[in-house]
């Protein structure tokens, strides 16, 4: 297995800020409410975007494969590793979309992500999260639960996709040993509308593992809302590549 820079988001004083890049017929992307219909593209070159995220002090990146999200499988495999390859040393690179199977979780972890990130196989199988944090280590798996009216979402947030309840089934994988949680208010994402800070205080008030938000983010004002509710990170996408939020600040005192 690659040997790649490791971080935390464990403690107050490590709030985590991740830039993201999502992946959609090999550019970077920014799609809006998880609709494909909308779609911005920012760049035909990922590499170079997380070259400049590394530039820029960034400790983390969170990547997204949005075909792999919708469908279960894409090509984004090479272009992933090449990112890995270029800026693993620098910063941690997690994965998710399409993590599906306990093969594909450890064949993204072996291509050298720090950490893989698992959603819609998490909650159709909560089995299957213990199973995947006992074999890696609590510190190396994390769960999406995108959120749409209260109920957590899979499959690419397609519309029709039946949901789950959101606070249940974070205790419920919480108790199979899962302590990191990426939650997504799917009605804000890509819209710059400021953070759900109410979902966020409901679902840390569970007191079973660790917030990072996502979605919304358009401001220093809302990271450090975040931040303030005791969320442990942040997911920042569209802002930073429309110029409202500079990296070198967000990762600032």
């Amino acid at each position: 297995m690659l040997l790649r820079y490791h971080a935390t988001t464990d403690g107050a004083s490590d709030f985590a800020v991740l830039p993201a890049i999502d992946l959609r017929g090999g550019r970077v992307v920014r799609l809006e409410q998880g609709d494909f219909a909308r779609e911005t593209a920012f760049s035909d070159d990922p590499v170079a975007v997380a070259q400049r995220f590394a530039d820029a002090g960034a400790r983390w990146l969170h990547v997204v494969d949005l075909d792999a999200a919708k469908d279960g499988a894409s090509g984004h495999a090479p272009v992933i590793a090449e990112m890995v390859a270029a800026v693993g040393e620098r910063l941690a690179v997690e994965v998710a979309g399409g993590l599906r199977t306990a093969g594909a979780v450890a064949a993204a972890l072996d291509r050298g992500a720090a950490r893989a990130i698992i959603g819609t196989a998490a909650l159709q199988d909560l089995a299957f999260a213990g199973a995947l944090v006992a074999t890696h280590g609590p510190n190396r798996i994390a769960v999406a639960l995108d959120v749409r009216d209260g109920l957590a979402v899979g499959h690419g947030w397609q519309p029709g996709v039946p949901g789950t309840p959101v606070e249940p089934v974070l205790v419920a994988l919480a108790d199979v040993g899962v302590t990191t949680f990426e939650v997504t208010a799917i009605d804000r994402d890509g819209t710059l509308g400021g953070p759900d800070l109410v979902l966020y205080q409901r679902l840390i008030a569970l007191d079973r593992g660790a917030i990072i938000a996502s979605a919304g983010i358009a401001s220093d004002d809302d990271i450090r809302a975040v931040r303030e509710v005791g969320c442990a990170g942040v997911v920042i996408g569209r802002a930073l590549y429309d110029g409202r939020i500079t990296l070198e600040a967000a990762l600032g005192p």
